[in-house]
């Protein structure tokens, strides 16, 4: 009897051993030259877990959060660097003009209230960055038959490095249905800072806005550096989930308008009110609770 169960096993086993072997076998053929121990897989072939479903019933609570994301501090330095592709790994903004230039992902203006309310093109997306003048190809439709003129760009020309921080939209709610406050990444946009004309400061300024969860599956798709483990690395989608970066409220949903912290506070009392926002968040989980 046992000799038939370590048989039925071994027979099982047989496929698992032969995909893998599949598996091992296309990789060796994409390259025979590998950058290290293994040809990496994992994070270009993640799939990303899509968020789950809320009803609008469930949502007791919530608030709209703006936050700004420093490139500069240590900790988000994984979203700054590598400004030209390092080992496969690309900065965020490299990863969201690559696929607003295919084609592969929408750009919203940020001059509106509403952030994904009007589109921009690639030809407009680069511009804000600071590339101008790009080649044209034409081509014609296969399906219209129509000419259609296409944008080229020299990715080379973009100064990614010119992108310091990053707007983060998110939306803090409490679902009745798990009994629990949960944030949700709603867009990103990157924000350039510039010296102004008489070269005095450093303006900032807002590009364009990318609709995040739009944007997820390329982020899953990108590896992320991972300090101590380069074995181990994560994607970016995972770094953003887990909220591994380091921010400060820049503003909150409000009946000005939305007004940011920065137009009725300055100094000090600014920091004491983002502090103050986000403390008031995670009082009001504790008040959803009866002890």
């Amino acid at each position: 009897m046992k000799k038939l169960i370590w048989l039925l096993a071994a027979m099982l086993s047989l496929p698992v051993f032969a995909q893998e072997d599949e598996e091992m076998a296309q990789e060796g053929e994409s390259s025979d030259v590998v950058d290290g121990i293994v040809a990496k897989q994992h994070i270009k072939n993640k799939k990303h877990m899509e968020a789950a479903y809320v009803r609008e019933a469930n949502v007791l609570w919530s608030k709209t959060i703006w936050r700004m994301v420093d490139l500069r501090e240590k900790q988000n330095l994984y979203l700054f660097y590598p400004t030209n592709t390092v080992d496969g790994r690309r900065s965020l903004i490299r990863v969201l003009i690559d696929n607003i230039n295919s084609g592969d992902l929408k750009a919203y203006s940020s001059a509106t209230d509403n952030e994904f309310e009007q589109e921009i093109t690639a030809k407009e997306v680069f511009e804000k960055l600071g590339v101008s003048d790009p080649d044209s190809i034409q081509s014609t439709n296969p399906e219209t038959g129509e000419t259609e003129w296409k944008y080229v760009f020299d990715m080379s020309s973009v100064h990614v490095d010119e992108v310091m921080k990053f707007l983060v939209k998110e939306v803090w709610f409490f679902d009745k249905k798990y009994s629990r406050m949960e944030c949700r990444i709603i867009g990103l946009c990157p924000i350039i800072e510039q010296m102004n004309e008489e070269g005095t400061r450093r303006d900032q300024k807002m590009t364009f806005w990318v609709y995040y969860p739009h944007a997820a599956q390329m982020l899953s798709e990108q590896e992320a550096f991972t300090f101590k483990n380069d074995a181990q690395r994560e994607s970016l989608y995972d770094k953003l989930q887990k909220r591994e970066f380091g921010s400060y409220i820049f503003k909150e949903s409000n009946v000005y308008n939305n007004r940011g912290i920065n137009e009725y506070s300055q100094g000090m009392s600014q920091n004491i009110e983002w502090e103050n926002i986000q403390n008031a968040i995670f009082e009001k989980e504790h008040d959803m609770w009866e002890f």
